[in-house]
């Protein structure tokens, strides 16, 4: 008898695709497990959490240990512990930017609940700096007036020379 390889193996094959098809279908899941969020949605993305940590980081030019404690007994970040102040003052000036937000410029909430980024976020103020400096306007130097007549070409013959108003006109 006389085996033909080539059915033989394309049997084999239709028969493992058929075994896989009828396996039950293993659901796989966002498991983030993330522990302790009081501000951020319960249901966030490992993309989306990472992508909020990343922004904060920049606009405060920090790292995670600014927020974050070290566990001494692992010697890794535990990021569900409050350990450090700055974790709950982070939170809180989340709030406000989001209440802001809703308030002033009517943020609307994204698919996970929390509300969409519009106007106001930490960089707004921060500028890459922890604890920004408090400088009273009084105190910056003052801007270039914008009053003043804006130096330009001068018109080509036969065109009228515009004066801003308020300036005197020069009598040619």
């Amino acid at each position: 008898m006389r085996i033909n390889k080539k059915l033989t193996v394309t049997t084999a094959l239709l028969s493992a695709v058929a075994l896989m098809a009828m396996s039950p279908v293993v659901k796989q899941t966002d498991d983030t497990n993330f522990k302790n969020l009081k501000v951020l949605p319960k249901n966030i993305s490992k993309e989306e959490m990472h992508k909020t940590m990343e922004e904060w980081e920049h606009a405060l030019g920090a790292g995670c240990s600014f927020c974050h404690a070290r566990n001494e007994d692992t010697k890794k970040m535990d990021f569900a512990s409050d350990a450090k102040p700055e974790k709950q003052m982070a939170r809180e000036m989340y709030k406000m930017t989001q209440e802001i937000n809703k308030k002033y410029f009517h943020a609307e909430k994204d698919s996970t609940g929390a509300y969409k980024e519009s106007s106001i976020n930490c960089y707004s103020c921060h500028r890459g700096v922890s604890h920004p400096e408090v400088i009273r306007a009084s105190e910056m130097p003052k801007p270039p007036r914008t009053d003043m007549p804006v130096p330009g070409p001068k018109p080509a013959d036969g065109q009228q020379s515009v004066t801003p108003a308020g300036t005197p006109a020069s009598g040619k």
